[in-house]
C-alpha cells in the first residue's frame, strides 16, 4: 500500500521559491483560512498579504503515480517560531486540495489569513503536509521562514 510520504520531495522545494514578499499587490487566496474559521482582523490589526505557494505532489513514496485532483483531500499548514514540527502538532490552517472556485488543485495560501496566530515582528517557520483521501499524510515539507 503506497504511503503519502516523501513523494515528489523536490516539489516541496517550490515552497521556498513561492515565498513572496508582502509589500503591496495581490496575494490573496480563494481557499482556506484559519483553523477556527475566523476571518482576518479588520482595520489596524490586519497583516499585509504574504503568499505561500507550492506544487502539488504527483507520486507516492513508492513512485506510484498520484493524481492530485482525485487522490488528495487537503493541505495542512503548520507555523511556529522554532521550526520543529511533530506528528502531534495541530495545523494552523487546513485547505481543501481543490479550490472550490476554480476546481483546480490549491497551490497557494495567504499567510496573513493566519492572523491572530501570527503578528508583525517575529520570524516564523512554515511547513505543510499533503493529506490523501485515505487519510495518509506526507512528511512535513522543508521549512521556510517568513515574517511580517
Amino acid at each position: 500500500m503506497p504511503v503519502v510520504g516523501r513523494y515528489g520531495f523536490i516539489l516541496w522545494l517550490f515552497i521556498a521559491l513561492g515565498m513572496l514578499s508582502g509589500c503591496g499587490g495581490g496575494g490573496t487566496s480563494s481557499s482556506g483560512g484559519s483553523l477556527d474559521g475566523s476571518p482576518p482582523p479588520v482595520g489596524g490589526n490586519s497583516l499585509p498579504p504574504k503568499t505561500l505557494s507550492w506544487a502539488p505532489p504527483t507520486s507516492y513514496t513508492d513512485a506510484t503515480p498520484m493524481n492530485p485532483v482525485t487522490d488528495l483531500d487537503r493541505f495542512e499548514i503548520y507555523v511556529n517560531e522554532s521550526g520543529n514540527f511533530a506528528d502531534t502538532d495541530l495545523p494552523q490552517a487546513i485547505l481543501s486540495a481543490l479550490d472550490p472556485a476554480t476546481h483546480t488543485v490549491t497551490t497557494s495560501f495567504n499567510l496573513a489569513n493566519l492572523s491572530p496566530h501570527v503578528t508583525v515582528g517575529p520570524r516564523y517557520i512554515v511547513s505543510l503536509r499533503a493529506v490523501a483521501i485515505t487519510g495518509l499524510k506526507s512528511e512535513f515539507s522543508p521549512p521556510v521562514s517568513f515574517s511580517f
